[in-house]
């Protein structure tokens, strides 16, 4: 191991230019303005959602195809015929 001291506390990342800060800075105030409207559009779609969803016919149950007196095949294939 070496013996230089390590520095931890440097960022991971390059550190943005001014250009970078403005665009950033643009598009959170962006964000902020829009946040609202956002919330809007969401709670009229749940709304929306929720009336709709009240006429809605239930899914049908899974119909039962195995015929009387018969098992599940095993794994194997269909079970042998018997010829009587």
């Amino acid at each position: 191991m070496s013996t230089a001291a390590r520095v931890y506390n440097r960022s991971p990342v390059a550190a943005l230019t001014p250009a970078q800060h403005v665009r950033v800075r643009r598009l959170e105030a962006l964000i902020r303005v829009a946040a609202p409207a956002l919330d809007l559009l969401l709670f009229a779609g749940d709304r929306v959602a929720r009336i709709a969803g009240r006429n809605q016919i239930d899914p049908e149950p899974p119909r039962r195809t195995m015929r009387a007196g018969g098992a599940r095949t095993p794994i194997g294939g269909p079970p042998e015929r018997t010829t009587a």
